[in-house]
């Protein structure tokens, strides 16, 4: 090696060769055993604390996948429903056991919804969503695809009229399009006494407050407003996705100056932008942060749009309250007991073999690199080598 060449050996200093100073605990009975019995002492309480928190929870799942299916039974809670093929409204009734106090929320379920595809969650333009004016063939756009911009020669609006050469989905991509579309009141007490309901007849869940605060600096209302002033190039240059003209009535014909999604106050939309981790999930709908819902039996409408029998999946209202850890989760609790439960088992375990038959520890100080090293002795030298002294040992 030349002296100019840098060695690669490291730097002779503890961190670097490994001399640094370390402490490796000796596993005796008098450090094992208090362990276990300390860790068992902290998860158990710790899990019973969870799980009461988690059983204080209100929560009532009632699927409605079949509701728009002739003949189809409902499962409890729910009593009866019915479907409205005119207008393709499901009107659910059910019964709610207790009090839900405030705040309440509602959410929609679903399974066998991939939102962690990866072509699906990298399928939006993060920059379309933050108000920005880009075309089709902006590289901010590519990411959007295969939903970027409509076919040539695709007729929209009330005239029909075919959409300009820049025309592009607003907002565009997958996760948008396939954005749930069932619309879903608010509850309604049918009790025959009413007195059930506690005087209550309706009960409302609002969409303020259901998306995160920082989503406020993600969507934007587009620009594009400020400069598409003339109804006819706005309904040709900014296109509904595909199925967002099929779910909603009122963008069928396309956009204009009335209609047009404000995505920056519209927090559903929101909540759905933001893709789940497993296939199985439920998004936020609206929550009631002051009235506490009272038992009786309640109806509920919902216009089915959205159809989950393509992807195979179900579909779900779930109405909960939550506690200072959440949502209803015992899955927590248990866990935390079960592991606490385990180590006292195996503490006890421990305990009772050592009294019963201890065994003796050994002595560290004996251990060879705690002795002094003797000096190698010098080595007699073989005469003849090693096939003659094997000769005249035999």
């Amino acid at each position: 090696m030349s002296d100019g060449a840098k060695s690669k050996k490291p730097a002779n200093t503890a961190f670097k060769q490994q001399r640094l100073r370390a402490w490796q605990p000796i596993l005796t009975p008098k450090t094992v055993l208090p362990t276990f019995f300390l860790i068992g002492a902290i998860f158990i309480p710790l899990g019973i604390g969870l799980y009461i928190a988690s059983d204080k929870v209100r929560e009532l799942t009632f699927d409605y996948t079949e509701c728009r299916k002739p003949g189809a039974t409902p499962e409890s809670p729910i009593t009866e429903w019915s479907f409205n093929e005119a207008t393709q409204d499901c009107t659910i009734t059910f019964r709610v056991p207790e009090f839900f106090n405030p705040p309440v929320f509602m959410y929609y379920r679903l399974t066998n919804f991939y939102q962690n595809h990866r072509r699906y969650v990298k399928s939006f333009s993060a920059n379309q969503l933050k108000g920005d004016i880009i075309g089709p063939g902006d590289k901010n756009m590519a990411t959007c695809d295969p939903l970027k911009s409509p076919p040539a020669g695709t007729l929209v609006g009330g005239s029909k009229e075919p959409v300009a050469a820049s025309a592009q989905y607003y907002p565009c991509g997958l996760i948008a399009n396939s954005m749930y579309s069932d619309e879903i009141s608010g509850l309604t007490c049918v009790d025959a006494s009413g007195a059930a309901c506690a005087g209550q007849t309706t009960y409302e869940f609002s969409e303020q407050g259901i998306s995160w605060p920082t989503d406020k600096d993600r969507f934007k209302q587009t620009k594009f407003l400020e400069t598409l002033t003339a109804p006819e190039v706005l309904a040709t240059t900014l296109i509904p996705p595909p199925l967002w003209q099929k779910a909603w009535p009122k963008w069928q014909d396309g956009y204009n100056s009335t209609n047009f999604p404000n995505i920056n106050t519209w927090e559903r939309f929101q909540v759905w932008m933001r893709t789940a981790a497993l296939p199985t999930f439920r998004k936020l709908w609206g929550r009631n942060m002051d009235t506490t819902l009272s038992p009786g039996t309640w109806t509920i409408t919902i216009h089915d749009t959205f159809d989950v029998n393509k992807f195979s999946g179900r579909k779900s209202i779930v109405i909960s309250t939550v506690s200072l850890l959440g949502g209803k989760n015992p899955f927590l609790g248990a866990a935390y007991i079960t592991v606490g439960v385990i180590c006292w088992v195996l503490g006890l375990a421990f305990l009772f073999r050592h009294m019963i038959k201890p065994r003796k520890l050994g002595d560290h100080t004996y251990l060879s690199w705690n002795q002094p090293q003797a000096a190698p002795q010098a080595r007699a030298p073989e005469v003849g080598g090693e096939r003659s002294s094997l000769m005249t040992t035999r």
